[in-house]
């Protein structure tokens, strides 16, 4: 059972990201537009801003590329400045960022939904070499974006379909062929939401409203659970031998609801791709 990490409430955590260089945990509420960290020693930070933010990749110690709901900006920690990257729907009021994460050769993946969960409303995207480029679109809640070891397989989510699927990556990092199902998860009626692919290929998948993490392996067959005590748990992250998740407080009251949670795990993650600016 995971146990709390930090205490700061989240209406909607989501994107953890371990930063490897600075060995530290950042991640996001989205609907409280804020940045949060915490370090092992229990050192803290958070950052507000005046749009949504939701996902991030580190670009080196002090920068972030951070998707907010109308833009890709460079984030700086040191200052707190935001330096415009390109447009993310600006034009679409109705949407907003969600998950994203830096790809094996430093791309950025990232993708939309309707702020109110319209359905279909959303895409998801790809940002590589100053090129923001459409991937799929008629997506209603991306999650669970993330990537093989090796570099030849993507994965993402539609939530409200119930379904994992993978995509081939050519050498670019593009997608190679249409998307296929990785894991099903309509019998079992769960919601994926977002996931890491650890060292050896296992994807670990946070499901929304099962208090639970889901540990995958590269066959899609289901290998271990990890229990959280928060019902909607939004995504698991690795860190120096331990394992991350956060969560929602969003439409629930329960005092462990929207905090951010950690348990000590043998498993080795992928260290984060760092993002090419």
């Amino acid at each position: 059972m995971m146990e709390v990490f930090d205490n700061r409430v989240c209406a909607l955590g989501e994107g953890p990201l371990w930063h490897p260089e600075r060995r530290q945990l950042y991640w996001f509420d989205i609907l409280g537009k804020r940045l949060l960290t915490r370090s092992g020693a229990g050192e803290e930070g958070a950052w507000n801003f005046d749009l949504c933010v939701s996902a991030a990749g580190w670009a080196d110690r002090d920068r972030l590329l951070i998707a907010n709901e109308e833009a890709l900006v460079v984030f700086d920690l040191g200052t707190g400045a935001s330096t415009h990257v390109c447009d993310l729907e600006r034009t679409n009021p109705l949407t907003r960022s969600n998950d994203g994460r830096a790809d094996p050769i430093g791309g950025f993946w990232i993708g939309t939904m309707g702020k109110d969960h319209e359905a279909y409303a959303g895409a998801i995207y790809r940002w590589y070499r100053g090129e923001l480029r459409q991937l799929f679109d008629r997506i209603t809640v991306p999650n669970s974006i993330c990537f093989s070891p090796d570099g030849a397989w993507a994965y993402f989510t539609d939530t409200w379909s119930k379904r994992v699927q993978r995509v081939a990556l050519d050498a670019e990092g593009w997608p190679a062929r249409a998307p296929e199902v990785f894991v099903d998860l309509r019998e079992n009626g769960l919601n994926p939401d977002g996931s890491v692919v650890d060292a050896q290929g296992r994807l670990w998948n946070a499901q929304w409203g099962a208090h639970r993490i889901a540990c995958y392996g590269p066959d899609g067959r289901l290998l271990e659970t990890v229990e959280c005590p928060a019902e909607q748990v939004s995504c698991p992250a690795f860190g120096d031998g331990q394992i991350f998740a956060t969560s929602a407080a969003v439409g629930l009251h329960g005092a462990v609801e929207g905090l951010t949670y950690a348990a000590p795990t043998a498993v080795r993650g992928q260290p984060e791709h760092r993002v090419v600016l």
